[in-house]
């Protein structure tokens, strides 16, 4: 089975949206598929398409080919995951003291 990555229309008239799938590349457009992967707007301006790089990059190794849209929607992907800073949990200060909060306190009184 020949597996492709590609684009699936939806949307309205002159309105169109796409979702980014895994598809057997005999399966028509908008027909069946195997995995949605992600969505591309191409009427917005700017970074216009949200879906996993880790899931494209797998369906690559295992044989799928992208169409040359998707082709160029990863690299473009890619390129803001490396621009993003990496989100790493900030180290915790010293926690602050705490005021009679403690429920001991307040049945005490």
């Amino acid at each position: 089975m020949a597996v492709s990555i590609r684009l699936r229309r939806e949307g309205s008239k002159n309105r169109p949206y796409y979702r980014v799938v895994v598809a057997d590349s005999r399966s028509p457009r908008d027909g069946k598929f195997i995995e949605i992967i992600g969505t591309y707007d191409p009427k917005l301006p700017g970074h216009n398409s949200s879906f996993s790089v880790e899931r494209a990059e797998y369906w690559i190794s295992k044989g799928a080919r992208p169409s040359d849209t998707v082709r160029s929607l990863i690299k473009k992907q890619k390129k803001v995951v490396a621009a993003e800073p990496a989100s790493e949990p900030e180290p915790e200060t010293a926690e602050p003291a705490e005021e009679d909060s403690s429920p001991s306190a307040e049945t005490a009184s």
